[in-house]
């Protein structure tokens, strides 16, 4: 039966998108675009526009809770690529976890007068392992609290634009000759992970009415929405807080942005906003992310043990899940996992609208469009890759290992222990 409507699921990829990534990554947009930042978003924003129209086109012929793993395996097969793909996918989850629980302890910090190692990580691992209790003991907590704090992180954006606004500096906003276009769309690049989560409509759309109208529409809107809402609050921060001021304060620079309107009241309660927005983030990742695990699971393509259920809960899941972020959360610092992030989803976006052209029959799209998709995330891709490698290799370093571990895990575990279930059954049933 379907139940969700066109606001309910413009709400999904909203929700998705501004879950955390705006909070955690305004900071690292300055560094690198300075008062060019609205440009960075703007071109994030349209690489994330274009590969929703593969999204949509897939999400309205194939409906399934799969979202993205059904679209890889509709389009090359269950085979190395799909595979290593899908389990990709899963990973690129566990960075969004990290990246929205380190910026959970950045903004819980601030309400301490001290500052230590110690108290970051806890912070950090706290905003994992109560999420990982709730999704535990009643996944229905997870998407009542989902839609009450999406409005409330919208809402309190809108305040900050709307009581900024007056205290706008406009020539903070003039493009400096000396910042490259090179320089901001890596910039772009690196913060793509904020426009992370429309991809997750799909995995609605067989609960959503009118699909044929309703999914295409609800892909458009929310990118739209949220790459205007994401330029608005770059604007704001630019142009009413000394660059100087975001860049101290650059793991919290959005509760720094508040300030001049607001005060310290401004202040705190962004830094509210930001940790229900996180939580809610990793309460959610951790919820979808689980089942993704176990879908997969059940095709066949990840182990068995990812598909343990309890009172229909994928619990072993969860936990695999809580203990791997865990690690990255701890392990890693805000810039790389933003980094590890976006290249993972540029890579993932990339290799969808592959899918949708491999089947641009099937799902009526056109061609030239699907192309210009997948140009720009190539392209993107390739900057990012390029660009980092020159000032942060270990995070370049890292994502290539992500990429090895899906393809070495998937050849070895579908060749080895898959092939020979396979093989093992069939001979049982001859």
């Amino acid at each position: 039966m379907r139940t969700i409507n066109l606001f309910g699921a413009i709400s999904i990829g909203v929700g998705g998108m501004v879950g955390g990534g705006i909070f955690a990554v305004l900071g690292e947009a300055v560094s690198l675009a300075h008062s060019a930042t609205t440009y960075a978003f703007f071109i994030a924003g349209i690489v994330a526009l274009f590969t929703s129209y593969s999204y949509a086109k897939l999400s309205v012929v194939y409906q399934s809770q799969g979202g993205t793993v059904t679209f890889i395996d509709k389009a090359f097969g269950h085979n190395l690529l799909s595979g290593s793909a899908n389990l990709m996918l899963w990973l690129s989850y566990l960075v969004t976890i990290s990246l929205y629980a380190v910026a959970f302890g950045s903004y819980g910090a601030t309400f301490f007068s001290y500052k230590s190692e110690l108290l970051d990580h806890s912070l950090i691992s706290i905003a994992i392992i109560l999420p990982v209790i709730i999704n535990l003991v009643s996944a229905s907590l997870v998407s009542k609290s989902e839609t009450i704090i999406v409005v409330i992180k919208v809402i309190l954006l809108f305040v900050i634009i709307v009581s900024g606004a007056s205290y706008v500096d406009t020539t903070r906003l003039e493009v400096s000759s000396s910042i490259d276009s090179f320089s901001i769309i890596v910039a772009g690049m690196i913060i793509f992970v904020a426009y992370e989560g429309f991809e997750l409509i799909a995995n609605a759309a067989q609960e959503i009415k009118n699909p044929k109208k309703n999914l295409p529409l609800a892909f458009y809107s929310s990118v739209i929405f949220v790459m205007t809402l994401y330029i608005l609050i770059a604007i704001i921060s630019i142009s009413t807080v000394p660059e100087e001021s975001l860049l101290k304060a650059k793991d919290y620079a959005l509760a720094i942005a508040a300030k001049p309107a607001l005060g310290e009241l401004g202040f705190t309660l962004v830094a509210i906003a930001a940790l229900l927005a996180t939580f809610s983030a990793i309460n959610a990742t951790i919820y979808g992310n689980a089942r993704l695990g176990y879908i997969v699971a059940v095709e066949g393509e990840l182990p068995s043990l990812l598909a343990k259920e309890r009172k229909e809960i994928p619990f072993m899941g969860i936990i695999i899940i809580s203990v791997l972020s865990l690690i990255l959360a701890n392990s890693i610092n805000l810039d790389e996992i933003a980094i590890i992030g976006s290249a993972s989803f540029l890579l993932i976006f990339f290799i969808v609208n592959l899918s949708a052209y491999k089947l641009r029959k099937e799902i009526e799209a056109n061609g030239i469009i699907l192309i210009i998709s997948i140009l720009l995330t190539f392209l993107a891709l390739s900057v990012l890759i390029f660009h980092t490698y020159s000032s942060n290799p270990s995070a370049v370093l890292m994502f290539i290992f992500f990429v090895l571990a899906s393809i070495a895990f998937e050849f070895l575990y579908g060749r080895l222990i898959r092939g020979h279930l396979f093989r093992r059954e069939y001979k049982e049933d001859s």
